[in-house]
């Protein structure tokens, strides 16, 4: 039969293939989501791990120290000034024309040593007419006594009046008392003479002599001739806070702080060049009042001088040794800064690592480093590094250098 290639008016039916499987809709739909959200998985998962991996990496690095207790010298550095132990001012004791200087300006004398000469003429004269008179007081009484001698029987058989044996007595008595005062009027001139010879009164170094051969003194005048200073040992004043004075000693009497076998702070000294003076001293006494102007203390500290390096009134810095602290603290001066109300500050690394502000109290340098008096506890771990990085409130990422800070101090 033959076929007919003309098309159909009537319905045009598919086509049906064996080897094709057509899928339902709803299972279609199902396996779509499911691949797009592995898909969306996968794409979240691989973010998060590149955003995590840069945070971690993002954590500022500080440098820390671990706090712990260790013997601590406690030095107080305090400025003072120097002052004399001995000081001397040479003043004529009677009045006349200097004849002679018999020192060299400068020069170390000895107590006793001879140092001008006053012309001594008048005073001489004077003290040979008080010698005259105590020889005629002398003979007077002589003659009175043999007088009264010779009237006592007399007078006894009554050969001569009682009036006249009574006067010849007295007459004794008034010389005697002549007699008291030539001889101290002899001594008064004796003196007078001696002075006219000026010693030194104390063994130290002379200044400057005021005068010169032929000047006139006066007696008791306002303007010494010389100055005699003793220069070893010498003196170093400093004044000391009210409050660190009473807590040194509350720390002494507690065991706090170990003194010197002696109980006797050692004290060194830096002169004003910065040179440190070789020989040490010792803490000489303290005042026993408060300065009601300045609420501080007078320490006074004696100090060998052989060489007289040290001079009266040269500015000084004193390091007094008050003792040492069983329990100190010290922190690296660079960890240490001050808030807005001028605390004392330092930067630590608590829990979580996370950044905390402490205040902390402070007396004192060791070196490079501040003894911690409060604030801080054994454990605590204080910034050193990387200060600049860190802000209260912060997570960090902490290295210890405690090992590498500890070999520098020692160093």
């Amino acid at each position: 039969m033959a076929t007919s290639t003309a098309p159909s008016s009537g319905p045009i039916l598919s086509v049906f293939h064996p080897a094709e499987t057509v899928m339902p809709r709803s299972s279609y739909q199902r396996r779509s989501a499911l691949a797009m959200a592995s898909v969306t998985a996968l794409a979240l998962l691989a973010g998060c791990s590149k955003k995590q991996a840069p945070q971690a990496a993002s954590l500022p690095q500080v440098g820390v120290i671990t706090v712990h207790t260790q013997p601590v010298a406690r030095i107080t550095d305090l400025p003072g000034r120097t002052s004399a132990v001995l000081t001397s001012d040479i003043r004529p004791q009677v009045s006349g024309v200097i004849l002679k200087r018999l020192f060299v300006e400068g020069s170390d004398v000895k107590a006793g040593q001879p140092l001008y000469q006053i012309d001594p003429a008048t005073y001489q004269a004077s003290y040979e007419s008080a010698e005259a008179s105590l020889k005629h007081a002398q003979a007077a009484l002589a003659t009175d006594q043999a007088k009264a001698a010779r009237y006592k029987p007399l007078a006894a058989a009554q050969a001569v009046s009682e009036q006249d044996y009574d006067d010849a007595v007295a007459a004794t008595l008034e010389d005697e008392a002549n007699i008291s005062s030539a001889k101290a009027a002899l001594d008064q001139a004796q003196i007078n003479l001696q002075y006219t010879r000026m010693y030194a009164p104390i063994s130290g170094t002379i200044g400057a002599s005021s005068v010169t051969p032929g000047a006139l003194v006066t007696a008791d005048q306002a303007t010494p001739l010389a100055t005699i200073t003793q220069l070893d040992p010498i003196y170093v004043d400093v004044n000391e806070s009210s409050a660190t004075w009473l807590r040194l000693k509350q720390e002494k009497e507690s065991g706090q702080l170990e003194t010197q076998g002696d109980g006797a702070a050692k004290v060194s000294l830096v002169l004003e060049d910065g040179r440190t003076y070789p020989l040490t001293g010792k803490l000489q006494f303290s005042q026993v009042n408060v300065d009601e102007m300045t609420g501080t203390v007078l320490v006074r500290a004696l100090f060998p001088n052989p060489n007289h390096l040290l001079l009266p009134g040269m500015y000084v810095h004193a390091q007094i040794n008050e003792g040492v602290d069983k329990n100190g603290i010290l922190v690296p001066q660079q960890a240490v800064s001050h808030d807005s109300q001028g605390d004392v500050t330092v930067l630590l690394v608590g829990p979580k690592n996370m950044v905390a502000q402490r205040v902390i109290q402070v007396s004192g340098n060791v070196g490079s480093d501040w003894i911690v008096t409060g604030g801080l506890q054994p454990g605590d771990k204080v910034i050193v590094d990387g200060l600049l990085n860190a802000a209260p409130g912060q997570t960090v990422s902490p290295i210890d250098e405690t090992q590498s800070f500890a070999v520098a101090s020692a160093n």
